[in-house]
């Protein structure tokens, strides 16, 4: 018997153990979620912010745009970055990747295919990659350690929600300026195989229902018009331990600059 007791007391202290290691990775994921990225905005992405100050006192003209991403570098690291998303007032600057066959792959497969809990910022093939659909859906996780789109649910803040209110996505050939009209709690149903947006009155059905949301922890501005012929970005992230829930951030395209 005293045989059998100590089989099982080191079968469970075994155990324990499997199960603190198991613990201590993730908690590591946690914490590194996002470090690679870091280094990827350090060599791909241009400092504007001198030009920007420079630029105040010279008369205007209309050249081409200057994208300050490298975006022939991302690409030649993979090909399925299309866009860079940026949320002034946030972490949130990242690339925007999709999987021609897998939409679930970057769900848990960072820009260079490593198999890592934080995944990366993606759309789905239910939407385009020329930002023309009348409505994008980004995802991207909650990560506890603020990194990939941890930060949108610094919108559930009222003053935040006010103070930051800008989305600029850059392509190869454009900048996109966005302006935030919504965030709210959501439920988890799949936004781009419930409602089909090109059809316009499915459409105005849906941005109805949004300006109608009376949640008092809903931050919707109801000043904003947004109507069927205006294309939205839908930013969507999971909310805790609520499987069930999504957190989405709105905002409604607003200029374009070429």
């Amino acid at each position: 018997m005293k045989k059998i007791h100590k089989i099982i007391a080191c079968t469970a202290g075994a155990a324990a153990i499997v199960c603190a290691a198991v613990g201590i990775r993730a908690w590591l994921q946690e914490q590194n979620a996002g470090k690679g990225y870091n280094e990827i905005r350090n060599e791909v992405k241009a400092d504007t912010s001198a030009e920007d100050a420079e630029t105040d006192d010279v008369e205007e003209t209309d050249p081409p745009v200057e994208i300050p991403i490298d975006f022939d570098s991302l690409q030649e690291q993979n090909p399925d970055v299309y866009a860079w998303i940026t949320v002034p007032g946030t972490q949130i600057d990242y690339p925007i990747l999709q999987s021609l066959d897998d939409n679930s792959y970057y769900l848990t497969h960072t820009i260079d295919g490593e198999e890592k809990t934080e995944g990366a910022i993606f759309t789905e093939n239910y939407n385009h990659t020329d930002m023309e659909d009348p409505n994008t859906v980004i995802y991207g996780h909650d990560m506890r350690n603020g990194s990939m789109f941890q930060n949108l649910l610094n919108y559930q803040d009222r003053e935040f929600f006010d103070e930051n209110r800008e989305v600029i996505i850059y392509t190869p050939d454009a900048i996109r300026h966005y302006k935030i009209f919504a965030a709210y709690l959501y439920d988890d149903r799949h936004l781009l195989q419930s409602f089909n947006f090109h059809n316009t009155d499915v459409y105005r059905q849906y941005l109805d229902s949004i300006f109608s949301i009376r949640d008092m922890n809903a931050c919707i501005d109801t000043s904003v018009e947004v109507d069927t012929d205006d294309k939205i970005i839908t930013l969507s992230t999971c909310y805790g331990s609520q499987s069930d829930r999504r957190y989405l951030v709105q905002a409604v395209l607003v200029s374009i600059e070429k």
